[in-house]
């Protein structure tokens, strides 16, 4: 079978997939993580691969930027192609000084000012959560890696907050600690919700508005790293 984005035949797409947002991290992903993995997308250059992480079927298909992106791929993944996980693994800035560059955050919840839910069935609700036993599992595999990991309530944005005043942007929401800024997960844990699956997103944190110091290339890749292994750990102990 084939989408209006997705060229993959049925079999070709786990129930489980890995979502980062840049193709090019798909591809190196499959290539450093993956045994006997396979390309199964490359429509628009939105590059999807199946392969094997210690004997379990992973599928990781990129997302691309934003909420229109994500809401296609995500939903098309779902709907037409029987996955029923999705773990969204990407990069976030810091709404807190107590999240420092290169830390670990996990979504609880995504709340977001924008109207893709609206659009799509007429759901005004601003805040999806993210799966409990998606997340449950993630810790707890953090854990036994003793990998520090900060849990709570993320922003969904359409606007790189990076490019505007931090206090104009941060006061169009409730007063609440939200850890992260991203700009995808809101979508893709409403669709989740609508479509009976599940989703979780893990970010590495790249910018702060607390820390103005510039990272290395090595320091990122390998904080990187540290995020796609916590996620792949984390599936292959699904039952």
């Amino acid at each position: 079978m084939a989408t209006a984005h997705i060229e993959s035949n049925l079999e070709d797409i786990a129930s489980i997939v890995l979502m980062p947002g840049d193709p090019l991290r798909a591809k190196y992903i499959a290539e450093n993580f993956l045994e006997n993995y396979k390309q199964v997308n490359s429509v628009r250059n939105m590059f999807g691969y199946t392969g094997y992480y210690k004997g379990q079927k992973i599928t990781v298909f990129a997302s691309g930027m934003g909420i229109p992106s994500i809401g296609i791929y995500a939903y098309e993944l779902y709907k037409f192609y029987n996955v029923e996980k999705i773990i969204r693994i990407g990069t976030c800035g810091s709404n807190s000084p107590d999240i420092k560059i290169l830390d670990i955050v996990l979504a609880d919840t995504a709340y977001s000012l924008n109207t893709f839910p609206k659009l799509f069935d007429g759901d005004l609700e601003k805040e999806y959560p993210a799966s409990k036993q998606l997340n449950n599992k993630i810790m707890e595999t953090a854990n036994k890696k003793e990998l520090n990991v900060h849990c709570g309530k993320i922003i969904t944005s359409d606007v790189f907050d990076v490019y505007v005043d931090f206090e104009k942007y941060i006061s169009n929401y409730p007063n609440e600690n939200y850890l992260a800024t991203e700009m995808e997960s809101f979508a893709l844990f409403y669709l989740a919700k609508k479509l009976g699956k599940e989703a979780a997103c893990l970010l590495t944190v790249v910018d702060s508005h607390f820390d103005s110091r510039v990272v290395t290339s090595m320091e990122r890749q390998t904080s990187l790293n540290t995020m796609i292994n916590l996620a792949l750990e984390s599936v292959v102990s699904f039952d």
